[in-house]
């Protein structure tokens, strides 16, 4: 049995958790979440936790049992303290600036470079060389954050691009390194 899904998830005061047929619902002081449960999935609310089990024993349940606890109770985390990406810019002249709610790029590109805040997603640059990526859905911030990053992924010679914080990017020796031939 799923060692991940058997473990219960703590509701803390304050949030809400609403379980109806094939839906859950999780509302908070940051905001208010919901998704589908699988079919052979269940989930009952006792005395300040939910608990996921499952129908039976079939391969696909069976896999979708840890997946469910964990999705909700990121909902439960993302209801009472959000989730953040932070974003680094490395390269000469390259910076980023907050147009009302979308963030304004010039990385290299002859043109500005611009992307939306989607709903439910705020952006923050604490200085023009970092980005923080701000929401209560798990999976929305690391999307947008991974979409940031795709606008200059960092490249391996001078390593300029936007990456995220605390990023390794592997270095290559370039042309200059190459032995004589």
């Amino acid at each position: 049995m799923s060692r991940v899904g058997q473990a219960p998830i703590s509701v803390p005061s304050g949030v809400e958790v609403t379980v109806s047929s094939g839906d859950v619902a999780v509302k908070g002081p940051r905001g208010e979440l919901s998704r589908r449960v699988p079919k052979g999935i269940a989930l009952e609310r006792s005395d300040g936790e939910i608990r996921v089990t499952r129908a039976n024993d079939e391969r696909e349940v069976r896999a979708l049992h840890g997946l469910v606890r964990s999705l909700v109770a990121n909902m439960v985390q993302g209801v009472t303290q959000g989730y953040e990406r932070r974003l680094e810019i490395h390269g000469v002249g390259y910076r980023a600036a907050k147009r009302g709610d979308d963030i304004e790029f010039q990385i290299g590109f002859s043109h500005s470079v611009v992307k939306k805040a989607p709903s439910g997603i705020e952006f923050e640059l604490p200085t023009p060389t970092r980005i923080v990526v701000r929401g209560i859905d798990k999976e929305l911030v690391g999307q947008v954050a991974a979409e940031i990053r795709a606008i200059r992924k960092p490249e391996p010679y001078k390593a300029k691009g936007i990456r995220y914080e605390g990023e390794h990017i592997k270095r290559k020796a370039g042309k200059a390194a190459k032995a004589g031939g």
